[in-house]
C-alpha cells in the first residue's frame, strides 16, 4: 500500500514539475462585437470564436516546452457572406470565392520563461482559398480560415502543421 502512495505521489509531483515546463496558448477575442464579419446570433458568435480560439490552441501545443503563446485576436472577417434571405434559424453563408475571402487580424506574443522572444502585428488572409487545396474536410467549421491559420503559423514559427485524422 504505501508503495502505491509513494509511486502516485512521485508520478503526481513529475506531472505538477513538467505543467511548469508545458507549452500554452492565450486566446483572447478584443471587442468582438466590432468585428467586421462574424455571426449576428450570439450563440453562432460564440460557436465561431470557440472554434477559432481551439484551433489556435492546438497549434500552440507544438511549442517547445517552457513557451507561451499569446494571442489577441482584433478582428475577424469569415470565408463568404452571410445572406438573410437563406436564413432558417441560423446563418447561412454563401462562398462564391471572390471578394469574400476570410481575413484575421491579430497582435502575438511568444514568451520563452516569461521572457518575450518574439512578437509582432498580423493580417491573415487567403484570396485564393477556393482554388487551392485544403486539407481539411469540406464539413469541418471554418476550415478556410484554420487553413489560413496554419499557414500564418507554419510560417512565423516555422513549425508544420499537420491536419488530425478524421474522429
Amino acid at each position: 500500500m504505501q508503495k502505491q502512495t509513494t509511486r502516485a505521489l512521485v508520478v503526481g509531483l513529475a506531472l505538477l514539475a513538467s505543467s511548469a515546463a508545458w507549452a500554452g496558448t492565450e486566446v483572447r477575442f478584443s471587442k468582438p462585437d466590432q468585428f467586421t464579419d462574424i455571426p449576428f446570433n450570439p450563440q453562432e458568435r460564440d460557436e465561431v470564436l470557440k472554434e477559432l480560439g481551439r484551433h489556435f490552441e492546438k497549434l500552440g501545443a507544438s511549442l517547445p516546452p517552457g513557451q507561451t503563446l499569446k494571442i489577441d485576436v482584433t478582428d475577424v472577417d469569415l470565408a463568404g457572406r452571410e445572406n438573410p434571405s437563406l436564413r432558417a434559424g441560423r446563418d447561412i453563408r454563401v462562398l462564391n470565392g471572390r471578394a469574400d475571402w476570410p481575413r484575421i487580424r491579430l497582435h502575438y506574443v511568444l514568451e520563452q520563461d516569461g521572457k518575450v522572444i518574439r512578437s509582432g502585428d498580423a493580417a491573415l488572409s487567403d484570396m485564393s482559398y477556393m482554388s487551392r487545396v485544403n486539407r481539411y474536410f469540406s464539413d469541418e467549421k471554418l476550415r478556410y480560415e484554420k487553413l489560413m491559420i496554419d499557414d500564418w503559423y507554419a510560417d512565423t514559427f516555422g513549425v508544420k502543421v499537420k491536419r488530425q485524422a478524421r474522429k
